[in-house]
């Protein structure tokens, strides 16, 4: 690639550049971009970037952190891995790393949902690195970006949840607080942020607001977990992946999920954005449209 196409500061062999893992996902863009606003030099990384990185090819890893003295890191797909990075993380002179993880992971008990987070949990908090964890819960952009896109755009979703509402929280309340954490990481240090939005809905609520804002007639219906699984078999899933997404619901449904919390204005100094703000700006974006 010539080194005019990287964006600024992408790459940039500097003692005091911050490495961003899943640069080109919901929140690594995100945040890469508030770093390069702030000027800091920031090194984004992930499959298809200038600076490769892929969890399953640790060969490239160490590239990726030269350089490097903090990190914002989401947890790979499957446990493990997160403990060898960390661990070269530590040889390569990184000071600080920032994970993102899902909402209440201690609350998860024996539940198979979120394996790879707890796990990359345990690496980082069980290193020597200065660590901080964003544990979000389910984003808003999941309509419109993500897994429940297509569903909607096809008039209705289907889902395993019911009456137990859900705190969505707008990836970029997400990105604003791993950025503001990164910029100050010594008044963030072994501290866990549960991020939510400002209150808690169901998903039958959020796919209502959905319609009206788009002026689309979209349904909600609840389905069992092993029929949404299935459906996503059907749709092209792999097996695990489904029963994984599927068991989400199921913990979400014992409701230790659904109260919103104040993390969010705890870091930035303000309110986390309301679904209502996403929906309104994600219908006139044309999120929805047919």
């Amino acid at each position: 690639m010539d080194p005019s196409e990287l964006g600024p500061l992408d790459g940039v062999m500097s003692n005091d550049s911050t490495l961003v893992l899943g640069a080109t996902g919901k929140t690594g863009r995100r945040v890469a971009a508030r770093l390069r606003l702030n000027g800091t030099p920031v090194r984004a990384a992930s499959r298809s970037s200038a600076v490769r990185f892929d969890w399953s090819d640790p060969t490239g890893w160490d590239a990726a952190l030269r350089g490097a003295t903090s990190v914002y890191l989401v947890a790979p797909s499957v446990p493990g891995p997160a403990h060898e990075f960390v661990a070269r993380a530590e040889a390569a002179g990184v000071k600080h790393v920032v994970l993102l993880s899902g909402r209440g992971a201690d609350t998860w008990g024996d539940s198979t949902f979120g394996l790879d987070m707890r796990s990359a949990e345990d690496a980082v908090r069980g290193s020597a690195l200065g660590w901080t964890v964003l544990r979000a819960s389910n984003f808003d952009q999941n309509f419109d970006e993500d897994l429940f896109h297509a569903p909607l755009v096809a008039g209705e979703l289907a889902l395993p949840a019911g009456e137990v509402p859900e705190p969505f929280v707008d990836v970029e309340d997400v990105a604003d607080v791993a950025a503001a954490v990164l910029a100050d990481p010594d008044r963030h240090l072994g501290r866990v942020y549960e991020l939510t939005g400002p209150r808690a809905l169901t998903f039958a609520e959020a796919v209502e607001q959905i319609s009206r804002a788009g002026g689309l007639p979209i349904a909600y219906r609840r389905v069992t977990p092993a029929e949404y699984a299935a459906a996503l078999v059907e749709a092209g899933a792999g097996e695990d992946d489904a029963h994984h997404v599927a068991e989400m619901f199921v913990l979400m449904e014992k409701g230790l999920l659904a109260e919103a919390t104040d993390d969010v204005a705890a870091v930035l100094g303000r309110a986390p954005r309301a679904f209502e703000d996403y929906v309104v700006r994600a219908a006139a974006a044309g999120a929805w449209r047919r």
